[in-house]
């Protein structure tokens, strides 16, 4: 029985990481379809390949989170299940409304409500009981800068829209700054390029400390380690718009124009890149968790069943020595292609609210906010926080609309928005506590 539940709650992730897919196209096609640079088909296509290529590209740090939602020690299957049942439904009824939700937010809401359910109804250990089976908040450890746990997750509802709208502000600033016919744009540029460079050399691991090498060379080592590749990709962002502010101010507005429509090109691919290896994850760190307690409730199963590698290790302290995790190939390399293919169904309900209800965007809008997207993509991965892309490029063109006036930005629709945000959570949690009760009267 528990093998048959194991298997129906992937079944039912991945259903999740296909609607993710095709709900979440709009957040990285918006842009690119509302200026025209790529038609819809030619759009999806182009973000379902970047997609997919995050499989080389992220480690499993919010996979890991994600995992971690709830204590897998004092959970069950149905727990899970009934968070994947219930994020599935809240998914399907924000994509048939058109609303931009969050299915980060929606798989997280829903899985820490079913495990509240399990918490309160038949958890008798008084360290997780009831609400204390969700991890709500833990300390960062040595080395890391940000604490994790639900609470964090919450406060990057509004966050990680704010990082990427300051971010779009800024770079829309820097761009306008630079088509001045004047010396000192050019001087900042270079300094600010300087500046991110020594960054960047800070943040590289060397061939030393890369713990798994990939090649015997140390160059090629170095530059596909996972880590160094996501810094490679914010150079290369930040390098394609600093060389084009450099010439921004000799330009002509057609030839600038031109210019900026085949960045959107890679500044779209940026974010399709950040959205795979985000959301991915997500359902990555479900699968994890349920292969983790199945192993947990059944220990004398062989863990290599077949074609279902069941080696999964979420990591851990034990008495003060860290025990480091172990994904089988199967679970990210499923879940990176099933999520390309729910991208190239499209989503165009919410492609047509992403890409102009909120402002109207040019080429120029959609590079700064595909840009300031990615760039907040890759940091909060970074440090293993599970936001939501929807949000994330949602604040990068509300901060590029405010840039040429306050009033350019639909604040109607902008705050039927942030309410869809704020009632994710709690009603997924909801959803999947409810579903939870009746699960449990017919398992």
């Amino acid at each position: 029985m528990d093998f048959t539940l194991l298997l129906i709650i992937i079944f039912l992730a991945l259903v999740f990481d296909y609607i993710n897919g095709f709900h979440d196209a709009a957040n990285s096609i918006a842009t690119i379809v509302a200026t025209k640079v790529l038609t819809p088909f030619q759009a999806v296509l182009w973000a379902a390949f970047f997609n997919f290529l995050a499989y080389w590209v992220f480690g499993f740090g919010v996979a890991d989170t994600v995992a971690k939602t709830a204590h897998t020690s004092s959970i069950d299957l149905i727990t899970i299940l009934a968070g994947v049942i219930a994020a599935i439904i809240w998914n399907i009824i924000t994509w048939l409304k058109g609303i931009p939700s969050s299915s980060s937010h929606t798989l997280i809401g829903g899985f820490a409500g079913a495990a509240i359910a399990h918490g309160l109804s038949s958890v008798t250990d008084p360290e997780h009981a009831g609400f204390k089976i969700v991890n709500w908040f833990k300390a960062a450890k040595e080395g890391e800068l940000v604490p994790s746990g639900v609470v964090i997750v919450i406060i990057f509802i509004i966050f990680a829209p704010l990082l990427g709208m300051i971010i779009s502000y800024f770079i829309s600033l820097w761009l306008m700054y630079s088509s001045k016919k004047n010396i000192y744009p050019k001087l900042f540029t270079l300094l600010f390029m300087a500046l991110v460079s020594w960054f960047l050399y800070s943040v590289m691991i060397p061939f030393e400390e890369i713990k798994k090498p990939r090649f015997e060379s140390e160059f090629w080592s170095v530059i596909t380690e996972p880590h160094n590749i996501k810094w490679f990709l914010v150079a290369f962002i930040f390098y394609s718009l600093a060389l084009f502010n450099l010439f921004f101010s000799i330009l002509s507005t057609a030839k600038a124009e031109a210019v900026l429509k085949k960045m959107q090109l890679l500044s779209s691919a940026a974010f399709s890149l950040g959205h795979g290896g985000n959301d991915s994850q997500k359902v990555m760190g479900i699968i994890a968790a349920a292969v983790a307690v199945y192993i947990k409730t059944n220990p004398d199963i062989d863990l290599s069943a077949g074609w279902l590698d069941l080696n999964v290790v979420l990591p851990s302290d034990k008495d003060g020595i860290k025990i480091d995790g172990v994904m089988p190939s199967w679970i990210p390399l499923t879940c990176y292609t099933v999520i390309a293919l729910g991208t190239l169904s499209g989503g165009w309900k919410i492609v047509k609210t992403m890409g102009s209800k909120i402002t109207k965007v040019t080429a120029f809008e959609g590079v700064v906010a595909e840009s300031a997207g990615a760039l907040t993509l890759f940091t909060t991965e970074h440090f293993k926080i599970p936001v939501s892309t929807t949000h994330t490029i949602t604040g990068s063109i509300i901060g590029v609309g405010v840039t040429k006036r306050v009033s350019a930005v639909r604040w109607g629709v902008t705050v039927k928005l942030l309410w869809a945000w704020i009632l994710t959570i709690p009603v997924s949690a909801l959803l999947a506590a409810l579903i939870y009760f009746l699960l449990k009267i017919f398992i």
